[in-house]
């Protein structure tokens, strides 16, 4: 007999200016350096450097051109949310899995909310896949439990930036 499987996404339904306290005690807490930017880790950007090594979407606002030498994953999180702090660790041991392959970009929506406001970042966490070739693809929350989302990750860079 046949069971279905039901899995689960989890993202944080407030606005990126919420904030989310009571959560800490409930989820480990990633240590700030492993948000440090690492040759083989994950990358910090801001905004400035979201234009340089992105889309300058200020020169070119109605094309999508993207300007990086390899496929990227872009993290839009805040340290507030407790599923961003689940996928913090993931999204690091990926960025040296994947190393040379792809770029794994963060972007934390409290510092750079015109970033956020762009892309019309309504949840988090929020994921933009962006390919060498063609338009980037948009994806939010994180699955029921580690195991799953780091599958998740993998499937998703798979299919939508190393095909």
């Amino acid at each position: 007999m046949a069971v279905p499987v039901l899995i689960g996404m989890v993202s944080c339904g407030q606005t990126i200016s919420g904030s989310d306290e009571g959560s800490a005690d409930m989820v480990k807490v990633a240590d700030k350096n492993e948000m440090k930017n690492d040759a083989h880790g994950t990358i910090m950007l801001t905004k400035a450097d979201f234009l340089a090594k992105v889309m300058n979407y200020e020169e070119n606002p109605q094309e999508w051109r993207y300007l990086g030498d390899k496929p990227c994953l872009i993290d839009f999180y805040a340290d507030w949310c407790a599923p961003c702090r689940i996928t913090s660790p993931i999204l690091e041991e990926l960025a040296k899995e994947y190393s040379g392959k792809i770029n794994i970009y963060k972007i934390d929506t409290q510092k750079e909310q015109e970033l956020a406001m762009v892309f019309g970042i309504q949840s988090i966490p929020a994921f933009l896949y962006c390919p060498m070739e063609g338009k980037p693809t948009m994806s939010s929350g994180i699955a029921g439990s580690p195991e799953e989302t780091r599958q998740m990750f993998r499937d998703q860079i798979d299919n939508l930036l190393l095909q």
